[in-house]
């Protein structure tokens, strides 16, 4: 009697092909420059509005396009509605239309930092010499020993001491000072 033998359909990796597809080469197009074999994966327009397409490797799709004017032949109105359009962040997403709801408009502070401004009646873009001056300003205003026994005063005092220690040690941070 013969032996029985494992298959190959046991297990993960699964070693026998799914369905009946046979080991056929991948079809690649060639990059349609002449004297090029890279991968021809970047289409680009024979002609302004044509339907017809060359197909370049990176490099050649790159030497192709520079000279190429997506604005020519718009009036000022719609090219300035498609740069709109177009413009977006290294993240894919358009930046906001209204900057002060996004917080910084460079995001280079954190919400905390921006409650902290807030707190100081200042504006996200506002730089250390003008926080400093404003924590001065605020801090005479409402200090407790100037306003006895007023403990609104007292507390937006404590406030704006606060919000002073939080910019501060994110000036701090950025200049590569210990905190």
């Amino acid at each position: 009697m013969a032996r029985q033998t494992r298959s190959n359909d046991w297990g993960f990796p699964r070693w026998r092909a799914y369905g009946d597809k046979g080991r056929s080469a991948a079809k690649v197009r060639l990059c349609d420059r002449e004297g090029c074999t890279g991968s021809g994966d970047r289409p680009a327009p024979k002609a302004p509005n044509s339907q017809e397409r060359w197909y370049f490797c990176e490099a050649h799709a790159a030497e192709y396009n520079k000279n190429w004017n997506y604005f020519a032949g718009l009036d000022p109105e719609e090219a300035a509605r498609r740069a709109a359009e177009e413009e977006r962040d290294s993240s894919g997403f358009r930046q906001s239309a209204q900057w002060k709801w996004a917080g910084p408009g460079d995001g280079s502070r954190s919400r905390d930092e921006m409650r902290a401004l807030g707190a100081l009646e200042l504006d996200s873009d506002a730089d250390f010499p003008t926080i400093k001056a404003a924590h001065r300003r605020l801090a005479k205003e409402n200090h407790p020993d100037l306003k006895q026994g007023d403990e609104g005063a007292a507390q937006r005092f404590k406030q704006v001491q606060a919000a002073y220690d939080v910019l501060k040690k994110a000036e701090d941070r950025k200049n590569g000072k210990a905190v």
